[in-house]
């Protein structure tokens, strides 16, 4: 009881991430993982964590969505369905990377998020392709998506999210909400073998849970209402200066002699 106490925070962090993460299609992971990590959590435990959170913000997310009918359930099955091989190595490749590694990998990636999200709104759809052609393409997608996803526990949306918009020609209207669901898929996946490896803290993971199921049921329903430029312009600095505090913890790591 006292270890759960300890950890109630993880609650309102959840929630945070989940609202967000639903709004904008990435799960969440990216606002859990730094904040465990600068916590002092492993990186190993802190992504297999965060990835039992964003498959409950995708639950969520999905569930709301769903009855908005803004969902291409035909595209996202096979594009989460695609991302599992990716999402087993990247469970395999957490337990072989160092602490700083995965500051300055992860910095990379919230570096690229922070930029598709400032983006987003100058992403225009073309003509709906889902060609043999652009399938290939969607599978080597869908692949790095996973790993991405299992690796740093974030859900992998954002490459899922530009791959439906720009490549395939989804509207972002669609494109955030079949990202929640295709996330559904990755983050169980991911979830089911950081476990078998014994990855997790399920008491923390559960708190995370909880407020990222809120979350993300919250998020959803307020996505059409809010005021996206503002909400842009916040994760954008949020993540700018998170990563560079990842860049920073990595660089400064002391290095261990033999």
């Amino acid at each position: 009881m006292l270890v759960l106490l300890e950890y109630l925070w993880l609650v309102p962090l959840g929630f945070a991430a989940g609202i967000i993460g639903s709004m904008i299609g990435l799960g969440g992971g990216f606002v859990i993982v730094p904040a465990l990590t600068f916590a002092g959590f492993p990186p190993t435990l802190a992504a297999s964590n965060s990835l039992f959170a964003a498959f409950c913000n995708a639950v969520a997310s999905t569930i709301s969505y769903a009855k908005q009918k803004r969902i291409v359930y035909s595209l996202g099955l096979k594009l989460g369905l695609l991302s599992i091989p990716g999402t087993v190595l990247g469970a395999y490749i957490s337990d072989e990377i160092s602490a700083s590694l995965f500051k300055l990998l992860f910095g990379m990636v919230l570096v690229a998020s922070s930029v598709y999200i400032y983006s987003r709104r100058k992403m225009e759809p073309k003509e709906y392709n889902l060609s043999k052609q652009m399938m290939i393409l969607a599978v080597g997608s869908s692949f790095f998506a996973g790993i991405i996803s299992s690796l740093f526990g974030i859900g992998g949306g954002t490459v899922f999210v530009p791959l439906m918009v720009v490549a395939i020609g989804l509207s972002m209207k669609l494109a955030a909400p079949t990202s929640q669901f295709i996330l559904m898929f990755a983050a169980a996946s991911g979830m089911i073998v950081h476990s078998m490896l014994g990855h997790p803290d399920y008491a923390q993971a559960g708190l995370l849970s909880i407020g990222a199921f809120a979350g993300g049921i919250v998020g959803s329903k307020i996505s059409l209402r809010v005021d996206e430029k503002k909400l842009k312009i916040f994760v954008t600095i949020v993540l700018a200066i998170t990563s560079v505090k990842l860049f920073m913890d990595a660089f400064n790591a002391p290095v261990k002699v033999p």
